[in-house]
């Protein structure tokens, strides 16, 4: 089964989208008219352009408005189909796709259709090519594949057939399991396409909004469960209509094209094993176990203020790397790293970004195998030396250049900290903080799509829908992915003057911009972060008057958050949240200690805009030097 995308897809000209689809995997292109009109390359020299990346041309697209025209509309777009046709057998291009007509003079009607595209069928068999037939969700008379195929059905031709495309059909809420009725060698080309549920006219979405499969709404999995039911085996491709990918770099969106679709084809072959997926073996995704350690990269006249920082929220430099400059510094289950190496990943990390956290490890199941998916997948593998007496922990490049590793969340999970480290034994009590509960990583508002496909195909994660988040200088898109013990939220904004933005743009793309640490009392470890000198973020009057008119909470309650500088939340169930925030330190990251009681399952997302407004408040005023 041959893979392809079509050149609309992603940004820039021919001689820039073709090297990235060939790099991402690809085996072809669908070459959109307006991408061939645009260019300046004849039609023998842009088809051995595509041939000298090594791709095929799979389709050409789109010929509009054919079907049921009148007289002499219609002999006119017999005459353009020819024109058409000797442009694609200069191109290479075997197979045209006609959508269905939205031509105001169009007549309709099933069998004069199906006249029509034998007529056609007969011009392009005459050329040796083929042409397929979709139904356009919007189409004037034929907006249903069940129709499209009861046309082309009729018109009997063996160079007519359908072409399917999962937008249409699932856009329109259409019952995928019709397709299954259909001959598989009738249904000449298929496309794949997700969206966001988004209530607006249908070709408003479809030409803004579509993205890659597993980044919407959609059940693309269910759509192309029912196309190779039928027993097709013809070419998957990408068709995609989104303003956010046309501004992106074409190489990133190419990657993450052909990544949803080998995790399409994956999670189809798991939901319906007796179907036949031509696709390499490789293991299931697995829940992630939480994570084991966040490593920093800093210099060392810059490690004392982070061990500082450490140490007042209740960390204690509990270990020394073997072989390396790395502080191991621990509280509860929380392993936090420092390195101040002057060579390698973590000092090219510093370089780029000054101090940040370069490494996140987190723990599966099975790391090899996630390792496999991962490669399998498409994701950077990183690789580096490492002595003979160290662990080689599996590493994959993770959002803003940043290493996630694989560590086994088994019995031999303590080798690391055995081997790599004089660590002593036990943990440390602190401020009572337990774990790590989410980290919050920043990212460029083009990102975020990428990055939740990223890890929801790599784990079992299930992304939440995207959420915007008020900042006094602007929004800033939110989405949370959840794994097992893993939680990540991944935000991203245009607006620079954003909490969020300004560390992107001061950070030149940091990914961590905060990590939150979880406890069983709040109360008790706000206590002791205010002995040891953590700078807790105060929140206003204001903030607490409004608590108790929204959640109705008894006033002596409401007292002690206060008094503890605790921001409060309460879900539907009665599940509650409890935050206290660190101030940001200069390079803009901060901590958070939170509270999880009664099955709350979000991130206080209430609370944000004061939360924000309150750390602005403490900041230098956008555009100073930091000191």
């Amino acid at each position: 089964m041959k893979t392809s995308i079509a050149t609309v897809s992603i940004s820039g000209t021919l001689r820039e989208k073709l090297p990235a689809i060939a790099a991402a995997g690809f085996d072809g292109i669908e070459i959109f008219e307006q991408d061939f009109i645009t260019s300046d390359l004849s039609p023998r020299e842009v088809g051995q352009m595509v041939r000298d990346h090594g791709l095929i041309i799979s389709l050409f697209q789109p010929f509009r408005d054919f079907e049921t025209l009148p007289e002499p509309l219609r002999s006119r777009a017999l005459a353009r189909a020819e024109r058409k046709f000797d442009l694609m057998a200069e191109l290479g291009a075997p197979l045209m796709l006609v959508c269905s007509s939205v031509h105001p003079a169009a007549l309709g009607g099933i069998d004069r259709a199906a006249d029509d595209l034998r007529a056609l069928g007969d011009l392009a068999a005459s050329r040796g090519l083929r042409l397929g037939y979709e139904a356009l969700a919007w189409g004037r008379h034929v907006s249903d594949h069940r129709d499209a195929w009861e046309i082309v059905r009729r018109a009997d031709h063996p160079a007519v057939g359908l072409i399917l495309d999962s937008f249409h059909t699932l856009g329109r809420g259409i019952e995928t399991d019709s397709i299954r009725s259909i001959p598989g060698d009738r249904i000449f080309f298929v496309q794949l396409a997700d969206a966001p549920a988004i209530p607006m006219d249908l070709l408003y979405w479809s030409r803004h909004f579509r993205n890659m499969p597993g980044e919407g709404d959609l059940d693309v999995t269910r759509f192309l469960r029912s196309v190779l039911a039928t027993g097709y085996d013809g070419t998957l491709s990408l068709e995609i209509f989104n303003d956010q990918f046309r501004q992106g770099l074409p190489m990133g969106v190419a990657r993450d094209g052909y990544r949803s679709l080998v995790a399409a084809l994956d999670a189809v072959r798991r939901a319906e094993p007796t179907l036949a997926v031509d696709l390499p073996a490789f293991p299931p995704p697995a829940a992630a176990d939480g994570v084991e350690f966040v490593e920093f990269a800093t210099a060392p006249d810059e490690a004392a203020a982070l061990a500082a920082a450490l140490a007042q929220a209740g960390f204690t430099r509990a270990g020394h790397h073997v072989s390396k400059p790395v502080d191991l510094w621990r509280q509860g289950g929380i392993n936090i790293l420092v390195n101040t190496s002057a060579e390698g990943f973590a000092h090219a990390a510093y370089l780029s970004h000054g101090t940040t956290v370069a490494e996140i490890a987190i723990r599966v199941p099975d790391a090899a195998a996630c390792f496999t998916r991962a490669r399998a997948l498409g994701a950077q593998v990183h690789e580096a030396a490492v002595e003979a007496t160290e662990l080689t922990i599996p590493a994959i490049r993770g959002v803003g250049g940043s290493m996630l590793r694989l560590l086994d969340a088994g019995e031999n999970l303590g080798r690391i900290w055995d081997i790599d480290f004089d660590a002593g034994p036990g943990a440390f009590a602190g401020a009572g903080l337990t774990r790590i509960d989410h980290i919050a990583q920043t990212m460029g508002p083009d990102e975020i799509l990428s990055w939740s496909l990223f890890y929801g195909t790599l784990l079992d994660a299930a992304p939440a829908p995207l959420v915007d988040v008020a900042d006094p200088d602007g929004l800033v898109k939110s989405r949370a992915i959840r794994s097992g013990g893993l939680r990540v939220t991944l935000n991203g904004t245009s607006a620079h003057r954003t909490l969020a933005g300004r560390f992107h743009q001061d950070s030149f793309g940091a990914a961590v911009q905060h990590l939150a640490f979880a406890t069983d009392d709040i109360f008790a470890s706000a206590a002791r972060l205010a002995d040891l000198g953590f700078d807790a973020l105060p929140m206003g009057d204001n903030y607490y008057d409004d608590l108790l008119a929204r959640h109705g909470l008894d006033p002596t309650f409401a007292a002690r958050l206060k008094a503890a500088h605790v921001l409060y939340d309460r879900d539907e169930a009665g599940g509650e949240f409890f935050q206290l925030y660190g101030n940001a330190r200069p390079d803009g990251l901060f901590f958070e200690v939170c509270e999880r009681r009664g099955g709350y399952d979000g991130y206080g997302a209430p609370n944000a805009p004061f939360r924000i407004a309150a750390q602005k408040r403490r900041l230098r005023p956008y555009g100073m030097p930091a000191r």
